[in-house]
């Protein structure tokens, strides 16, 4: 596991906090893992945010308005992002983590290349446009 996690962590937090609002998380380590679980407000939004890192990082941050997924990159092992990556020869990487962003819903999904919070505030702040 990488032992800059809770380090890491705190540089969310603190990033989060600046930029959302009514800030709330979570963080939990064992020997093998570290998790950190967040969520707030940005405007009318809600964001999650799930950090793991262990042997791998594995990422999550979604902007919902309600119930509905506005955008949300991850790097899940996605079975619509691995047929779209690998096409037929996507059985043979099951299980690979595959960068990826849903838009509208879910309804659409793009291959990214991996991405950090810092990155993915930047990539909020220039397209999601908050009405004021």
């Amino acid at each position: 596991m990488d032992s800059e996690a809770p380090e890491n962590f705190a540089e969310i937090i603190d990033l989060a906090q600046s930029v959302f609002e009514d800030v709330r998380y979570v963080t939990d380590a064992t020997p093998e893992r570290a998790i950190l679980r967040l969520e707030g407000n940005y405007g009318p939004y809600r964001v999650l945010v799930t950090e793991l890192i262990s042997e791998v990082r594995k990422y999550r941050y979604y902007v919902l308005r309600g119930d509905l997924v506005e955008a949300g990159f991850d790097n899940s092992p996605d079975p619509r992002a691995l047929r779209l990556r690998y096409g037929q020869l996507a059985k043979r990487h099951l299980g690979e983590l595959i960068p990826h962003l849903h838009l509208e819903d879910k309804t659409r999904l793009f291959l990214t290349e991996d991405i950090t919070f810092s990155a993915f505030i930047d990539w909020l702040k220039n397209n999601i446009r908050l009405h004021r």
